[in-house]
């Protein structure tokens, strides 16, 4: 995927917003049923952050067989359009940049938001173990609390940095939470997340991670890495009344369908070296009804 910056664009911004919210269902697959929640232009504008945000991932996870140095030199590439676009300047031919480039001017959002996102991408591509949690949080934040800094800045809040410290922290939660679902998964591609000083102090080996080996070492750890992601909910729980009333809803159905998840994981721990857990859609469905009928 080579990214050059052009000064010509011709895809009218109505049709960059529909490719966004067609990768968003196809890929959201539980961020789209509370982004649909929202009123507009908040939910296109939400569409167009994950649409970005995929796109980013893409570029150093897609199995298209692309060297690591191809990959490096496409993120940075992304990142020089990605500051063109939200200075109002050379938007290449790709669908997601109008719909990019007006969010980034309609809301303001920091630009030091993507330059994290696209730091963190680097850190997939170059894969290093973390030794503690310290190292653990500072890729999270890149990947998810960022993510979570940048949507309220589209939803609107009030409260100033002790709100922006919350919605990171609450994108740290559910990072946690994607990192013990995807734990088998991870672990056969090579990567192991968690903080390699908890692993060993709990006895758990990365091999054993491979090899999806349970048992009570195992399941001690888990509910270790569990209470940590607890924590993190529990901590940023102030959020949602510091966001604009009418994006409430929205943040209270992420929140129940990726907190669902973590009990889901919670109740039987091992059954995350067997498969991947999920929720279903009627699940989501009524997690999203029940959102609506919050009064906040």
């Amino acid at each position: 995927m080579s990214m050059t910056v052009s000064l010509v664009n011709s895809i009218p911004l109505a049709h960059s917003g529909a490719y966004c919210e067609q990768l968003t269902k196809a890929k959201a697959k539980n961020f789209y049923y509370g982004l649909k929640l929202l009123p507009e232009p908040k939910r296109s504008a939400m569409f167009a952050l994950y649409a970005y945000m995929r796109l980013v991932d893409d570029i150093a996870d897609e199995d298209d067989g692309r060297s690591i140095a191809q990959r490096l030199a496409d993120l940075e590439a992304w990142r020089t359009q990605t500051h063109a676009a939200a200075a109002g300047e050379g938007i290449n031919s790709h669908p997601v940049w109008p719909a990019f480039a007006n969010i980034m001017q309609r809301y303001r959002l920091p630009i030091r938001v993507f330059d994290e996102v696209i730091a963190g991408q680097r850190q997939d591509l170059e894969p290093a173990p973390f030794a503690n949690f310290e190292q653990l949080y500072e890729y999270c934040y890149r990947v998810a609390g960022v993510v979570g800094l940048a949507s309220i800045f589209v939803w609107g809040f009030e409260g100033g940095e002790q709100t922006e410290q919350l919605a990171i922290d609450r994108g740290v939660a559910f990072q946690l939470t994607n990192i013990l679902r995807d734990l088998k998964e991870d672990a056969a591609r090579g990567r192991t997340y968690l903080p390699q000083d908890e692993l060993a102090q709990l006895g758990v080996s990365e091999e054993d991670l491979r090899a999806a080996r349970g048992g009570r070492k195992f399941r001690e750890m888990m509910r270790f890495q569990i209470d940590r992601a607890e924590h993190y909910y529990r901590i940023s729980a102030p959020l949602e009344k510091f966001i604009a009333r009418d994006s409430r809803a929205t943040m209270i159905a992420m929140t129940d369908i990726y907190r669902g998840l973590l009990k889901k994981v919670a109740c039987e721990p091992e059954r995350v070296l067997r498969e991947r857990v999920s929720l279903s859609l009627f699940s989501k469905l009524r997690i999203g009804w029940r959102a609506t009928r919050v009064k906040c």
